[in-house]
């Protein structure tokens, strides 16, 4: 819709509106609640709205489910995401959520474990091996990390010893395994459940 010169009404419009996006319109992958707001007032005001769990997802072969574990991390409001290994991840199953998330990088599974301890979270993987406890019947703190490995392999055995507990979603197939996207997204929404709901 063409609303003549911007200057004049865009200057009455609140600040959190973005004229460009008014006037050219907003196709942006966006809740309606936040249409037409400008970039950077969406992520100011999520973050007065995360929650206190953190994801965390293991980099080592270049994962293409790490997009979909960002956008599922962005849909049920975690405070930040975490990559640890390679730094570069496949975005395109993100969907551009990321640009509205706290991504963050660390090298090697050290760093995480490291910046974890001082931020007084714990960390908690999700994996399917042996040794793990149901996330069905686990209490989840309202503060910690989810730690998730890659598809195929899991969770690296240094991830396993770094981890307060390791949580298995239940299964009732004949499948060994589910997808690590899907698997994030189950973990995350278990979290909000116990927390936000």
């Amino acid at each position: 819709m063409h609303l003549g010169t911007p200057r004049r009404w865009a200057e009455r419009l609140p600040p959190h509106l973005d004229p460009e996006l008014i006037e050219g319109g907003d196709t942006r992958n966006v809740v309606d609640a936040y249409r037409f707001w400008r970039h950077e007032a969406i992520v100011a005001h999520l973050d007065d709205r995360r929650h206190g769990f953190h994801v965390a997802v293991e980099n080592w072969q270049h994962d293409l489910n790490i997009g979909t574990m960002v956008r599922n991390a962005n849909a049920f409001g975690a405070a930040a995401v975490h990559i640890v290994g390679k730094r570069r991840w496949n975005r395109r199953g993100a969907m551009v959520t990321d640009r509205y998330l706290h991504v963050l990088h660390h090298p090697e599974l050290d760093d995480l474990v490291a910046w974890a301890a001082e931020a007084e979270l714990p960390i908690l993987g999700i994996d399917n091996g042996p040794g793990t406890e149901p996330i069905e019947c686990y209490s989840l703190p309202e503060r910690c990390v989810l730690l998730f490995g890659q598809e195929g392999p899991g969770l690296s055995p240094e991830a396993v010893e770094a981890c307060e507990a390791v949580l298995a979603i239940t299964q009732f197939g004949s499948t060994r395994s589910i997808n690590a996207g899907v698997a994030s997204g189950i973990a995350m929404h278990r979290w909000v459940c116990q927390h936000a709901l």
